[in-house]
């Protein structure tokens, strides 16, 4: 996992080819004002997934894994909180994984929470147990997927 501001991204370059790509796709334009839905990058290798949503209470939000792709969600607008456990750790299937959707779901507790401001994201791998979208109000993100 990682936690930086959008311009760190380019920190990572090196870890995944994607990553530059979708940084040059994102920083192109106001993040606030990409349209909801799915955005092409470079095809299923990249694309960005932009939601705006409720957030959910803590004890509401179930941990997720991907095999995959990678996640670098960009907060855009509001306040969101993140639940973290090693997938190493995550032994409770809540719903087993679903290779269409590329993601599976546990009700193991994280073991730590971490929040982000409008301008930061998290990078989650496939070894990352993360549970999103909590918090109060609207939470407007962008999630970009990297094939692994």
């Amino acid at each position: 996992m990682i936690i930086d501001s959008f311009l760190g991204l380019e920190r990572y370059f090196s870890l995944n080819p994607g990553f530059e790509k979708a940084f040059n796709f994102l920083r192109q334009q106001p993040l606030e004002n990409l349209a909801e839905g799915r955005h092409e990058i470079d095809g299923d290798k990249v694309y960005a997934m932009v939601t705006e949503k409720p957030g959910k209470k803590q004890e509401d939000a179930k941990l997720e894994v991907h095999d995959a792709y990678i996640d670098i969600q960009i907060l855009v607008k509001g306040q969101e909180s993140f639940g973290y456990l090693d997938r190493r750790f995550c032994k409770e299937v809540h719903t087993p994984y679903d290779s269409a959707k590329d993601i599976a779901f546990f009700k193991d507790a994280p073991e730590v929470f971490f929040s982000l401001e409008p301008g930061n994201i998290a990078v989650f791998f496939p070894y990352d147990g993360h549970a999103p979208m909590i918090g109060d109000g609207p939470i407007r993100k962008i999630v970009v997927k990297v094939k692994v």
